[in-house]
């Protein structure tokens, strides 16, 4: 389950970006004078000035993989025609189907291996990108101070093994396969953005987490 040889890999990232965000909605704490905020996916909200999705992509596109995939379904996201857009209908199935749908591009597209993020972390920087599709093994993780985050390297091999239904993506064949799995430690942080608070929060503080 080794990696093609160097400088013969065609590496894919995918940014699933296709649920509801159905907690990002406006409570009696967050809701302005005049009732609750207006409904607004949480992908679309703004972070500091630009909509939450874009930090994630604009963090793949300097990454400098071979090809993204964007896994669209709940939210209508304006998109680089760089960028490999998937809109899956199905996206109430949970996050292993959208998974498998990105996974089926990436393999129309030739891809040996993707790495995974999700659309709703803003602070994964293009260098955690750049490691986790590194490293040689079947399933990279990317850590932070010791604990598994994203994004997730996933080679061709293995993915044959990855669940079909619900909403564990690759973490489920982790914890039944560990011995595939590496660790590789990286910067920033897999925080994301659930609730208006966690929202309100990094937009009252100028410092990444």
């Amino acid at each position: 389950m080794g990696r093609p040889p160097k400088g013969e890999e065609n590496s894919c990232a995918i940014l699933l970006a296709a649920g509801s965000g159905s907690r990002f909605r406006a409570s009696p704490t967050t809701a302005g004078p005049d009732g609750p905020a207006s409904p607004t996916h949480k992908l679309q909200a703004l972070l500091r000035g630009r909509p939450v999705y874009r930090w994630a992509l604009d963090a793949v596109l300097e990454a400098g993989l071979d090809h993204i995939v964007v896994v669209t379904g709940a939210a209508e996201l304006d998109l680089p025609h760089t960028v490999h857009r998937v809109h899956i209908p199905r996206w109430a199935e949970g996050q292993a189907t959208s998974l498998l749908v990105g996974l089926a591009e990436a393999q129309r597209l030739g891809a040996d291996a993707v790495v995974v993020c999700l659309g709703d972390q803003p602070f994964i920087t293009p260098t955690a990108w750049r490691a986790v599709a590194a490293s040689p093994s079947a399933i990279a993780v990317a850590t932070y101070s010791g604990v598994r985050g994203n994004p997730v390297l996933l080679r061709r091999t293995i993915w044959s093994l990855l669940p079909t239904a619900g909403d564990q993506g690759a973490r489920s064949l982790m914890a039944l396969r560990p011995e595939l799995v590496a660790d590789v430690a990286c910067d920033g942080s897999p925080a994301d953005i659930d609730t208006m608070e966690d929202l309100q929060q990094w937009n009252s503080s100028t410092n990444s987490p």
